[in-house]
C-alpha cells in the first residue's frame, strides 16, 4: 500500500496560488501550451497583467489555467480547490458537505456544489473494463426526501442499484484459477462499478454489463432470468441457484461491496438522495478502486478536473443554464482587456472570417 501525503506534506507541496496553478500547467498542458481557439501548440505567452493566464501569438485569445476544465469561471482559490481534491481523495470515508465546510471555511452550499464538480470529474469515461471473474448482482438501497412525511424517517422510497466485481487473488492480485461450480477461495474484491437502474429488466442488466465488462470474462450471477442472455453476448456467464440459501454465501465480494456502500451511504451522507445517486456511488467506487493507492487518487483527480469539460450548477441540478436560455444578456459596450501589447477591445478574431459582415458600399 501506497502511504498519501500526509497534512503536513501537502501543504508544504501546495503552499500558494502559484505552486497550484504550476501544477495545473504541468498537468494540462506538459508539451507546451494549446490554445482552445485556433490549437497552435508552444505560441503562448504568459500575461503579467493577469493571473495565471496565457496569450497565444497566432489568434490572440486569452486562456486561463481553468478555462475550458470543470474549474471554469470559478472564484475560489486554487488552494482550495487541492485541499479539496486532497480530502476527497485520501479520506478512507469520504467528506460530506458540512465536514467539508468546516475543514475549509466555506459556506455549505459552496462546498455541496464543489463536492458534486469533484463528484462528476471522479465518473472517468475512459476507464478500462472489468475483466477476469465478475460478480454482478442487484440490491435495494433506500433514499431520504427532501421534506420527509412525518413519521416515515426521511424513507421515501427504495433505489435499484446494480454492481460489478472483480474477483482477484488475494496474494497475487491477478485473476485466481476457477473452474464452473468452483468455490473462490484465497481472494479478495478488485474494481467495482455501481449503477442505479429504473429496473431490473434484460435490457437494462445486459447493458450495464456490456457497458462495463469486457466480452470474454466469466461473469457469476444468482438465478435471476434476466441474465439469461449474457453468454448470446459473448461472456462466460455461470448462474447460481441460490434458493433459501444466503445471498453472500454463493456471491461473498458482490454483497460485501453491497454492505459497505449501505454503511457509507448511511454513516458519512446520512442517506442518498435520488437525484445525485448516480453521483454518490461514482465517488465511491472512485475510493475503493484506489483504496491501496491513495497518493495517486489525488494525482488522478487533478489529471480528471483538467479534463472535464465545464460543468456549472445549472447543470448539477438539472435546470438550463443561464448561457444557453431564449433571452441572454446582451452587453451595450464591449470591455477592454489587458494584452502583453496593451489594452484591445473584446470582438471578433484578428483574421476576417466567412461569416463577417461585408462592407458597407460607398457612393461615388
Amino acid at each position: 500500500m501506497v502511504r498519501p501525503r500526509s497534512l503536513i506534506e501537502f501543504a508544504a507541496e501546495f503552499p500558494d496560488e502559484a505552486a497550484c496553478a504550476a501544477r495545473l500547467i504541468q498537468q494540462r498542458w506538459p508539451d507546451g501550451f494549446i490554445c482552445l481557439g485556433c490549437g497552435a501548440v508552444g505560441r503562448g505567452d504568459l500575461l503579467r497583467s493577469r493571473a495565471y493566464t496565457f496569450e497565444c501569438r497566432v489568434c490572440g485569445r486569452q486562456t486561463s489555467v481553468t478555462a475550458g476544465t470543470i474549474m471554469h469561471r470559478t472564484k475560489l482559490p486554487l488552494t482550495t480547490w487541492f485541499w479539496a481534491a486532497h480530502l476527497v481523495a485520501t479520506h478512507s470515508n469520504g467528506m460530506s458537505a458540512l465536514q467539508l465546510m468546516d475543514q475549509l471555511g466555506i459556506n455549505e452550499k459552496t462546498a455541496w456544489l464543489l463536492l458534486h464538480k469533484i463528484r462528476a470529474a471522479m465518473a472517468d469515461r475512459d476507464r478500462e473494463p472489468l475483466r477476469g471473474i465478475v460478480e454482478v448482482d442487484q440490491t435495494e438501497i433506500p433514499f431520504r426526501e427532501k421534506n420527509p412525511p412525518l413519521g416515515v424517517g426521511g424513507r421515501g422510497g427504495m433505489l435499484t442499484v446494480v454492481a460489478a466485481v472483480e474477483v482477484v487473488d488475494r496474494l497475487t492480485g491477478n485473476t485466481p484459477r476457477w473452474r464452473p461450480r468452483q468455490k473462490l477461495l484465497g481472494t479478495k474484491p478488485g474494481r467495482v462499478r455501481l449503477k442505479v437502474i429504473s429496473d431490473n429488466t434484460a435490457a437494462t442488466l445486459e447493458r450495464f454489463v456490456q457497458g462495463n465488462v469486457a466480452p470474454g470474462t466469466v461473469v457469476l450471477t444468482d438465478d435471476h432470468s434476466s441474465y439469461g442472455g449474457l453468454r448470446a453476448l459473448g461472456y462466460r456467464h455461470y448462474p447460481y441457484l441460490v434458493g433459501k440459501m444466503a445471498a453472500h454465501v454463493v456471491l461473498p465480494w458482490i454483497h460485501r461491496v453491497f454492505a459497505l456502500t449501505k454503511r457509507w451511504g448511511l454513516g458519512t451522507l446520512h442517506g442518498f438522495r435520488r437525484r445525485h445517486a448516480d453521483s454518490y456511488l461514482e465517488e465511491w467506487a472512485f475510493r475503493f478502486n484506489r483504496r491501496r493507492w491513495r497518493r495517486v487518487s489525488f494525482d488522478r483527480i487533478l489529471e480528471l478536473l483538467v479534463g472535464h469539460a465545464p460543468h456549472d450548477q445549472a447543470a448539477i441540478v438539472g435546470r438550463k443554464s443561464r448561457r444557453h436560455r431564449q433571452n441572454p444578456p446582451v452587453r451595450k459596450e464591449r470591455r477592454h482587456r489587458k494584452t502583453a501589447a496593451g489594452l484591445r477591445q473584446d470582438g471578433p478574431p484578428r483574421h476576417a472570417t466567412s461569416e463577417s459582415p461585408p462592407d458597407p458600399e460607398v457612393p461615388f
